[in-house]
């Protein structure tokens, strides 16, 4: 599963590159990992989740890959 999340993921934070209305767009679990991968701390207050609730929300799985998505899309190498 974790190729099939990461590219779910990368998916959704591309499609919320696009605008924060896509980003509105998503599901309330899209949301808080779309936010943690772009650093969107102001996204996250609106969802009221704290960081640490952020995190546990997404789950490790989503966790551990969300810097491999966060390069990709900075156009970063990935890990």
């Amino acid at each position: 599963m974790g190729e099939v999340a990461y590219q779910h993921v990368l998916g959704k934070t591309v499609e919320a590159l696009t605008g924060k209305q896509a980003w509105l767009a998503q599901c309330d679990l899209d949301k808080v990992a779309v936010a943690l991968v772009l650093n969107r701390a102001d996204w996250l207050r609106e969802l009221d989740y704290t960081l640490v609730e952020a995190t546990a929300r997404v789950g490790p799985e989503w966790l551990a890959l969300m810097p491999r998505v966060a390069y990709a899309v900075m156009g970063c190498q990935t890990l």
